[in-house]
């Protein structure tokens, strides 16, 4: 059968065509794969002709003419294996017919116009390394063909000349060749994901060169075939495999309390931020009036109405917002006690002054505090900044936090935490823990769908690491018992996907816990994640005695929104891990063992932090580790 030439250009841009066809319709990622598929492959070879051919054999030659350019298709049939371990690399090979034939075009020589037609069948063995470099299901493949040859008939035919018909065997014929060839192609699942024996329909293009099928002229044969694979495989080991690696489990609260009034021993952060441009202490800050100061008590702050105990973070700022009443009130207590105020300004030293002496103006004049007990001094950057030298990124959220005065005394109790008593809404033990054996080593990511008795379902996620939490209320709603398929749908390091089911019930109380819990917050310097020396003492001396035997400590740690979020992630692990151990040791010094201890870290994760990131106090007091006491 003869065809129109096609090509290189031609070639290449029908290749280009289909490749940028395959990736545009690619899915974003590969679920669970067999390592092992079996089928066979059918396709059209269209095969070119080139070169210097004038001899067919020693009873027939056209010399000194020759014929130079052919084209042919061809049937190509063969059964296919192939290997998976990855679902990036892999390998496969084939071993069947493969029709190499075509037509020469017609030659003119002495005046006589013939044409031969060459009938060239091999048995080609084609190994290839597979290679899907996307997360989707295009392929490329590359690989050596060894062609033995079975059939090498020519027939030659001259016009008007009946006579002049020839039928033989090409002499010279090689044995074997040797190619190569190059492809893509696409594996499209006729099942789906969730059953364990696969069918897919892989649709490819190949070409092929190599070494000519003569030994004595040139004579090239080069093909460009397009064809059709279908492949069974069946999941059935790989599951059982990843089953074994990562093991999911679902731990819940006995019962799901709403909320919890805490009595918090709240750190006050000892710095007043300023915003830029102005030298004059924030509206923010509480600022009160010289009749109102002489009234002012700390314990108006802790002590609230009961319709003040709600409310994300608003408790805690409300404090920190009040930090100059609360230091003007303990001066007046402390009637020896002196501060340093150290102001600080990216402007210079001499603004960072006027920062200082504007905190010192107020409680001079407001809580009449003796300036001979304020020393002020300015510079251009904090003792401890958050803004590192040489630093690029982020400088718009860290340069604000340098823009602030420190407040320093000597005498502790003017800067201790402040005692308030809060409801905590949705508290640590009310989550349900999802436990993910080697996540962190297995998995890229992993998510997880609850779905209740209707066929209601819900997503949390992404999660990483080795254990999720979900907030009991937030999986609920508005029920207050339920029966839940907790599934987890997880993503593998390699790209490949899969899933697994746990069933739980749970149990929401609608009541407030009566036992009123104790809270403990330490603060961090920026990008640290060692404790500080002072709260390692607060940690063992204040915090582990009131942790009563047979009783829970919850500790989790956050970070602000600065940086990567997978260092933050870290970074708030290292920090409750370190918070745990010094608790822990103090504990068995004490003689405590039965003491239930539950750390994590959250990270930036927004849904969890204690505050919002948009004010320099807000992603300080986010660097913390929060430690939440539970009686038993």
């Amino acid at each position: 059968m003869k065809m129109m030439t096609m090509g290189k250009r031609t070639q290449a841009a029908v290749l280009f065509t289909l490749l940028f066809t395959l990736m545009l319709t690619a899915q974003e990622s590969r679920s669970v794969q067999p390592e092992w598929w079996f089928g066979g492959g059918l396709g059209l070879n269209f095969n070119y002709y080139g070169g210097n051919t004038s001899t067919l054999n020693a009873a027939k030659s056209i010399a000194p003419a020759s014929y130079t350019k052919g084209s042919g298709t061809g049937l190509w049939l063969a059964p296919l294996v192939e290997y998976r371990p990855d679902p990036v690399w892999g390998a496969m090979v084939t071993l069947g017919f493969d029709n190499r034939s075509g037509d020469f075009d017609a030659v003119t020589a002495a005046g006589v116009t013939s044409r031969v037609k060459a009938s060239m069948n091999y048995l080609s063995l084609e190994p290839s390394l597979k290679i899907s470099p996307f997360p989707a299901n295009v392929y490329f493949f590359a690989g050596p063909r060894l062609g033995f040859n079975v059939a090498k008939s020519f027939t030659y035919t001259e016009d008007n000349n009946a006579a002049g018909t020839a039928i033989g065997d090409w002499s010279g014929v090689r044995g074997t060749v040797l190619g190569l060839q190059l492809g893509a192609g696409y594996d499209i699942a006729l099942t789906s994901a969730n059953q364990s024996t696969r069918i897919d329909l892989a649709p490819f293009l190949a070409i092929h060169f190599g070494q000519g099928p003569r030994s004595e002229d040139n004579w090239t044969l080069s093909s460009v075939r397009f064809g059709v694979a279908l492949k069974f495989g069946s999941t059935a080991g790989t599951t059982e495999a990843l089953s074994r690696d990562v093991q999911f489990s679902v731990r819940a609260p006995r019962l799901i309390p709403t909320e919890r009034r805490v009595k918090e021993t709240f750190p006050m952060r000892n710095f007043v931020f300023f915003d830029e441009g102005s030298t004059a202490v924030p509206s923010r800050y509480v600022q009160l009036t010289h009749d109102q100061a002489s009234s002012f008590k700390e314990e108006q702050l802790v002590q609230p109405e009961p319709k003040d105990l709600t409310g994300r973070s608003r408790r805690q700022l409300t404090v920190y917002h009040n930090i100059l009443n609360i230091l003007g009130d303990r001066m007046r207590d402390h009637a020896n006690a002196s501060v340093t105020l150290s102001g600080a300004s990216d402007k210079g030293a001499a603004t960072g002054k006027m920062y200082a002496e504007e905190v010192k103006r107020y409680l001079v004049d407001v809580f009449g505090i003796d300036g001979g007990r304020i020393t002020t001094a300015g510079r251009d950057k904090p003792e401890v900044p958050s803004v590192a030298s040489g630093a690029t990124r982020e400088l718009d959220l860290v340069r604000p936090e340098d823009r602030r005065v420190d407040i320093t005394s000597t005498t502790a109790g003017l800067l201790e935490p402040v005692q308030i008593v809060s409801l905590q809404e949705d508290p640590l033990d009310s989550d349900v823990l999802v436990n993910v054996t080697n996540g962190d080593e297995k998995l890229a990511s992993w998510s997880v769908e609850a779905i209740d008795e209707n066929g209601s379902v819900n997503r949390y996620g992404p999660f990483t690491g080795d254990q999720g939490r979900i907030g009991g209320r937030q999986i609920m709603g508005t029920r207050f018992k339920g029966k839940y398929t907790m599934a987890l749908l997880a993503q593998t390091k390699s790209g490949q996907t899969f899933r697994k089911e746990e069933t739980v019930t749970l149990t929401r109380s609608d009541e407030p816990v009566e036992d009123l819990g104790l809270r403990f917050s330490i603060l961090f310097e920026f990008d640290q994640s060692r404790t500080v020396a002072t709260y390692e003492r607060f940690l063992t001396d204040v915090v582990a005695p009131l942790v009563p035997e047979g009783g829970s400590v919850i500790i989790h740690g956050h970070t602000d929104l600065i940086g990567e979020e997978s260092h933050n992630l870290k970074l708030s692990k290292d920090r409750a891990e370190e918070t745990k151990a010094i608790i822990a040791n103090a504990l068995a010094k004490a003689g405590k063992r039965r003491v239930k201890f539950d750390a994590y870290g959250f990270g930036e994760d927004l849904r969890r932090a204690p505050f919002e990131n948009t004010l320099p106090e807000e992603r300080f007091y986010n660097r913390t580790v929060i430690i939440d006491i539970l009686p038993e």
